[in-house]
């Protein structure tokens, strides 16, 4: 039915595509209204980027999951999956684990903690660096190595 609706689904391996952007765009989001807060000490914005980091939380989960999920079914050599399928699969895991501290501690002293509040924004600065480069690493794997469709023959093998 999802192929009906979506026709490029019935190229993908799993699902993990499907829901990779939306903890990106949340967390990005996220840190953007909580600098425009801090910078304009404006409340809505805090509430927004508490919020944002919240959904950008679950969707980090959403996604770390179903990459976990389909990770075996990933049609990639060896060498693809030791050069890059490994270094994301650790990289967006500490995402998460960065993400869910992040979202307690915002948590604990809603919407966006008053004490210490520079550590916070750079720890978000810190997870928004380890995301974009574990997601650089995903970006390799399907379109440089295919691993996300049936498009081309597979494995590919890695090279530099």
């Amino acid at each position: 039915m999802l192929e009906t609706i979506l026709p490029g689904v019935q190229h993908l391996q799993n699902i993990h595509p499907l829901v990779v952007h939306f903890p990106i765009a949340f967390l990005v989001g996220a840190a953007l209204f909580y600098f425009l807060s801090w910078i304009f000490r404006n409340q809505t914005f805090a509430t927004t980027a508490f919020l944002l980091l919240i959904l950008g939380t679950l969707a980090a989960g959403a996604a770390v999951g179903t990459g976990l999920y389909g990770e075996e079914g990933v049609m990639i050599s060896f060498s693809v999956r030791q050069h890059l399928l490994e270094p994301h699969e650790k990289l967006m895991l500490t995402t998460l684990g960065v993400s869910i501290g992040l979202a307690i501690w915002a948590v604990m002293a809603r919407p966006f903690p008053k004490k210490k509040r520079l550590l916070f924004l750079f720890l978000f600065l810190v997870l928004l660096g380890i995301m974009t480069v574990g997601a650089d690493y995903g970006a390799r794997m399907v379109y440089d190595y295919n691993a996300a469709g049936d498009a081309c023959s597979q494995p590919i093998e890695f090279s530099k």
